[in-house]
């Protein structure tokens, strides 16, 4: 198995800098142990589009989907506790959050972007855990020479005198600087909340995605050609240290790069194909969900919904303990 890679959006935290050289020593170590284990490329590498809910999108069958695309897996679960009174006034509060330019309309852009945000709440939460740790000035923004000095400043040091280390964090300090740069829109070398977010978390933002690319080149790229080919893109996920002979999904993998992946058949990948590879092209699920609880709810059929259209179909959009165990009790009365 090849080096171990480090997940985006994680390889510049605190937690994962000061710790990389002791992981990565110690996965040396496990190398015989974990070879017959190897994880192949497509899971390890590509980002895929997480889906809203793990419940499966049949409306026939329940609106749980349709709770936990709306509120967040963790928040639904609340709503489950209340009664219908309650998660009902409490989405009527909420209806007032998503209308951000108070016209009395819920349009498809404010849905999409609520609920886009609501699904995004665990990489805010990362941002929010370190945040203090690098905003020392407490100003509400961080700056490079912030984040450069809480991060590489011991390392840097004239008494840091490991010279392989200290090169390999130069290195990674070079490289963080060319993705704070990136994701510094307006180039004033200080980053915003939003700002600093894409630092962190490349892969949720389009104008990233090219240093996305350009980091996934270079950790596999062992030539330094600025390509990846066959050799170096097998050697990313699987070592030979088995006198058995390879996996069958080794031998899968090759027949993927040269039918697949390779798309011009010149034997290696370059940047427009490899950001196939990691960054596909999938259903927006967050599109589909917004056009559905409009398509399902809006009763004029103007493209757009109002608070009393929400709330007349209120179990659609959040859960109370009427519908915790999968049916709506009033229903369940009249069946009586």
């Amino acid at each position: 198995m090849g080096e171990p890679r480090w997940i985006l959006g994680e390889l510049s935290s605190p937690l994962h800098q000061s710790t990389m050289m002791l992981l990565r020593t110690l996965a040396s170590l496990c190398v015989l142990a974990a070879a017959a284990f190897a994880v192949p490329a497509q899971e390890k590498r590509i980002h895929h589009q997480a889906d809203l809910s793990d419940h499966a999108h049949d409306d026939s069958d329940g609106f749980q989907y349709d709770h936990e695309a709306f509120l967040g897996k963790e928040e639904a679960k609340t709503f489950d506790q209340l009664t219908p009174e309650e998660s009902k006034d409490k989405l009527a509060k909420i209806v007032e959050r998503i209308d951000m330019d108070k016209d009395g309309y819920i349009s498809h852009a404010e849905l999409h972007y609520w609920i886009k945000h609501r699904q995004r709440r665990y990489i805010e939460e990362n941002v929010n855990k370190h945040w203090k740790d690098y905003d020392k000035n407490q100003d509400g923004k961080i700056g490079w020479e912030e984040y450069k000095n809480t991060t590489y400043g011991y390392y840097l040091d004239e008494e840091f005198d490991d010279l392989d280390n200290k090169a390999t964090y130069k290195s990674m300090l070079t490289r963080d600087e060319r993705r704070f740069k990136r994701a510094d829109r307006d180039a004033d070398g200080i980053a915003t909340r939003e700002e600093f977010t894409a630092f962190l978390h490349p892969e949720e933002y389009d104008h990233m995605k090219d240093v996305v690319v350009q980091e996934t080149v270079e950790d596999i790229d062992k030539n330094g050609d600025g390509k990846i080919d066959l050799a170096e893109y097998i050697g990313d996920m699987y070592t030979s240290e088995d006198a058995g002979g390879e996996p069958d999904w080794v031998q899968t993998e090759k027949k993927h790069f040269s039918e697949f992946r390779d798309a011009n058949k010149d034997g290696h990948l370059d940047a427009d194909e490899v950001a196939h590879w990691i960054l596909p092209g999938e259903v927006d699920h967050t599109d589909n969900e917004a056009k559905h609880l409009i398509y399902e709810t809006d009763t004029d059929k103007d493209q757009k919904i109002t608070k009393e259209e929400i709330l007349a179909n209120w179990n659609m959009f959040v859960g109370s303990q009427a519908t915790n165990y999968g049916e709506d009790l009033t229903k369940r009365h009249d069946e009586l």
